[in-house]
C-alpha cells in the first residue's frame, strides 16, 4: 500500500491522457485548487496528476516547511486537520493543542496518512460527499517530489502545465527561525524556474514578503498578490486599500497578478440577479494585474448561482477574469472550452502593465 497513491496518480494520467486538450491562452487559466481536490484529497499526488489530466493549466502548492527545512505542500502549518498526526504522536503537540509540521522532520511527516479535511473539533469532513475518509494511502508529498511528478508528466504527454506555489505564512515561520522564501526559491531554482516566461506563479498573502522577494531576493518569477480579509489577521497587509484602484497600482509595482476571494469580485445582494460585479477586476486590469479568484466549487455554491457552470459563466463572461482558483478543473475546463471566450493574457503582458515587455 506504500505506492498506492502514486499507483493512483500515473493511472489515472493514463487515462485521461487521450481526453487532455492543449489550452488556449484565450481561455481563462484553470488552477487546479490543491490539486483535483473537488474528487481526492487536497495536495496529494494523486489529487495533482487527476488535475493534470483533467485540463489543468496550473497545479497549486502549498508550501510550508518541516523541521529539518524540507519544504512540503500542505495548506496550514498544522497538521491536524488532514492527517492522523494525533493518532501517531500523541505528545506532539503544542500548547494550543494543534500538531505542528515545523516540529516533525520529513521521514516523520511521511509517516501520516492524509485524509480529506476535517473539522478540527468535531473530526467530521467539511465536505460529506467527497472522497470518503481513511480509505486508501495518501501521504504529503515534498515540493520537489511535486515538481518532478509535474515535470515527468510534461515530457510524456508533450503538455505544459505548469506549476502555482504559494507560501505560507512568512512571518510566522522567521518567527519559528526559518526562512520560507529562500528556501522555496532555491528549490524553484534547481528545477529550472527563475524568469517571468517559465510556467510558474508564485503566491502569497502578506505584502511585505512579496516585496522582499522581488526587491531583497531579486526573483523575476510572476508573483501573486493573494487578497484575504482584514479580519483574518494572519498578516499585517491591508487587503481593503489593497482592492482600491490605488492599491492595485502599488500592487502592480512588484506583482504580475492578484487572487481575490469570489466574494472581492461578486459581491452578494438582495436584489436580483443576486450579485453585484464590484470594480475590482475593471481596476486591477487598468493597473495591468491579472486576476486569478478563488475558490470554485461545485459543492459549495455561493447563493446566487445556481449551478457551478453558470458561477464560472459569469466570472468568464460578464466579469473577464485571467483565471480561477478551482477544485473540480475538469468541469471548470470543459466549461471554458464551450464558452470559448477571449481573455487578457493571463502572464499581465498585456500593453501597459508596469511589468510588460
Amino acid at each position: 500500500m506504500d505506492h498506492l497513491a502514486s499507483c493512483l496518480a500515473l493511472s489515472l494520467a493514463v487515462v485521461f491522457a487521450s481526453c487532455m486538450v492543449a489550452y488556449s491562452a484565450e481561455r481563462p487559466a484553470v488552477i487546479a485548487h490543491r490539486g483535483a481536490s473537488g474528487y481526492l484529497p487536497e495536495h496529494t499526488l494523486a489529487a495533482k496528476a487527476m488535475a493534470y489530466a483533467m485540463g489543468a493549466d496550473y497545479l497549486e502548492q502549498d508550501v510550508v516547511l518541516t523541521r529539518d527545512d524540507c519544504p512540503i505542500v500542505l495548506h496550514d502549518v498544522q497538521l491536524d486537520t488532514v492527517t492522523d498526526v494525533a493518532d501517531r504522536f500523541p505528545s506532539r503537540a503544542r500548547d494550543d493543542g494543534r500538531f505542528y509540521a515545523i516540529d516533525f522532520t520529513l521521514e516523520e511527516i511521511k509517516r501520516l496518512r492524509v485524509s480529506e479535511r476535517m473539522d478540527l473539533r468535531s473530526r467530521a469532513p467539511v465536505f460529506p460527499s467527497r472522497f470518503p475518509a481513511g480509505k486508501s494511502d495518501f501521504r504529503i508529498p515534498t515540493l520537489e517530489e511535486e515538481i518532478e511528478l509535474v515535470q515527468g508528466l510534461n515530457t510524456s504527454t508533450g503538455q505544459n502545465v505548469g506549476i502555482y506555489p504559494e507560501i505560507k505564512s512568512p512571518a510566522w515561520h522567521r518567527r519559528q527561525g526559518k526562512d520560507i522564501s529562500s528556501i522555496v526559491l532555491e528549490v524553484l531554482r534547481r528545477y529550472g524556474y527563475q524568469g517571468r516566461d517559465c510556467r510558474c506563479y508564485l503566491q502569497c498573502f502578506d505584502a511585505a514578503e512579496l516585496k522582499r522577494l522581488r526587491f531583497e531576493l531579486k526573483t523575476q518569477l510572476k508573483l501573486v498578490q493573494l487578497i484575504g480579509e482584514n479580519a483574518w489577521k494572519e498578516t499585517a497587509t491591508d487587503y481593503e486599500a489593497i482592492r482600491t484602484a490605488d492599491g492595485l497600482r502599488e500592487v502592480a509595482k512588484y506583482a504580475e497578478a492578484i487572487g481575490p476571494s469570489i466574494s472581492h469580485v461578486a459581491a452578494d445582494t438582495a436584489e436580483p440577479p443576486g450579485y453585484a460585479i464590484t470594480p475590482l477586476v475593471r481596476d486591477a486590469h487598468a493597473a495591468g494585474l491579472a486576476v486569478h479568484p478563488y475558490t470554485f466549487r461545485a459543492d459549495a455554491l455561493p447563493g446566487y448561482a445556481a449551478s457551478f457552470e453558470q458561477l464560472l459563466r459569469i466570472f468568464c463572461d460578464e466579469v473577464g477574469v485571467d483565471g480561477v482558483f478551482s477544485d473540480f478543473p475538469d468541469r471548470t475546463a470543459s466549461c471554458f472550452r464551450a464558452a470559448d471566450k477571449p481573455r487578457q493574457e493571463t502572464d499581465a503582458s498585456r500593453p501597459g502593465s508596469p511589468r510588460s515587455p
